[in-house]
């Protein structure tokens, strides 16, 4: 039978990109199962499943989340036997167990090790849900038993786990001690030999508008646009920050929508519209770009004064570790998340999340006193590098497939 490595994920590839490629380059078979909207990988043969019917109408309403995985659990099976037929078996399997792909699989490969993602265990108070009483309203016993219940197939897939990777600690920590026990943290990475500090340079704006460097620049990126990452903070910070800095400009970088990591908008609006409602400012210097081009939410970063991360306790966002790669001034919430990668006023700030004027306060410092954050700034770099460094975690992912007993040439 043809050995190799079996990648599991919705949306393949995801972030198992450069471990998928590196692997293909060494000529070790890999195949992928994925969700038919997978994009797939050059050199890796692809099995894109799709569901034949939705969750059951009127099911209890906990189970919902459930039924959902183990349906993409079953369809994930039916593509594993699939290869199986054809004579493929896998040494090592490595999946996101999120969504219930990697559930079943056991029963199809006994005899593959198991490396499974933790990207985040779900807790019904305190992370992604019961963090901000602004936009958590307490939660009925149904909804405190519906979050539980999201980790129903998750936990299922761990116990067939031979290893566990969690790309930061804070996500390792969200897994129960159970789990925690086999988990390593490893970064999938990105590219910090590309993603440097660079002189910045003229960025055209949308409008024909061009900011010139030298101008106080701040900048925000926020996936989703929505106060999980700390949109409604951030939005009411501004208004003290454009009158004390009258040259200052503002770039947010991110795709209006109603839905988010955090849940829906209320009412039918954007989550912009919420968290800027009754904010007051001039829209001729706050300038939303939308989803951009990786070289231009680049070229923003390299124009900052200050980059504002915020979050909840949540999953770590790939723009942090690309900001502070690039040398920026990060000013963050003082969350989990963050304390993992910013050590207040040594290589970025860390601020009470819900303080809008402490957070305008740092703004306008950073823009009256901008030589102040030159260290600040290289640390932020050489924190990236440490952490962050793709070919550091592509390294340690070569460690975990040959602690499982693969033999990885290179």
């Amino acid at each position: 039978m043809a050995r190799g490595v079996l990648f599991v994920h919705n949306n393949f590839p995801a972030q198992f990109r450069d471990l998928a490629a590196a692997l293909v380059k060494r000529d070790i078979r890999c195949m992928a199962i994925g969700s038919e909207n997978a994009r797939g990988l050059e050199g890796v043969l692809s099995a894109r499943y799709r569901l034949s019917r939705g969750t059951t109408k009127d099911i209890l309403q906990i189970a919902t989340r459930a039924e959902a995985d183990l349906l993409r659990g079953r369809a994930a099976w039916r593509a594993a036997k699939a290869f199986q037929d054809k004579g493929m078996e896998p040494e090592v399997i490595i999946g996101h167990a999120g969504w219930g792909e990697t559930s079943l699989l056991k029963d199809v490969f006994p005899n593959a090790r198991q490396a499974l993602f933790a990207e985040f265990f779900y807790h019904a108070r305190g992370m992604d849900v019961g963090f901000d009483p602004e936009f958590s309203a307490a939660q009925d016993e149904e909804g405190t038993i519906r979050v539980k219940a999201k980790n129903a197939v998750m936990s299922l897939a761990y116990t067939d786990a031979d290893a566990i990777v969690a790309p930061t600690e804070f996500q390792r920590s969200s897994l129960p001690p159970v789990f925690r026990e086999k988990t390593r943290v490893i970064h999938e990475g990105i590219d910090v030999q590309t993603i440097t500090p660079g002189a910045a340079a003229p960025f055209a704006l949308d409008d024909g508008r061009v900011i010139q460097p030298g101008t106080p620049v701040i900048t925000h990126i926020n996936n989703k646009m929505e106060p999980l990452r700390g949109l409604h903070i951030f939005a009411r910070a501004l208004p003290r920050l454009l009158r004390e800095i009258p040259n200052a400009q503002v770039i947010v970088i991110g795709q209006e929508g109603r839905s988010g990591y955090g849940g829906d908008a209320p009412g039918g609006k954007t989550w912009k519209e919420v968290c800027f409602e009754g904010v007051e400012f001039d829209p001729a210097r706050v300038h939303f770009l939308g989803r951009v081009p990786h070289e231009r939410m680049l070229a923003a970063l390299r124009l900052s004064t200050a980059h504002v991360y915020y979050t909840y306790p949540f999953v770590l966002s790939w723009s942090l570790s690309e900001a502070m790669a690039s040398g920026c001034y990060v000013i963050g919430s003082d969350t989990a998340p963050l304390r993992d990668a910013i050590e207040d006023g040594v290589n970025g700030r860390l601020l009470p999340f819900f303080d809008h004027d402490a957070l305008a306060s740092a703004l306008i410092e950073a823009c009256r006193n901008p030589e102040v954050s030159a260290p600040l700034r290289a640390a932020a770099r050489e924190k990236a590098v440490e952490l962050f460094d793709r070919d550091k975690g592509r390294a340690a992912w070569f460690q975990v497939l040959r602690d499982l007993g693969m033999k990885i040439p290179g």
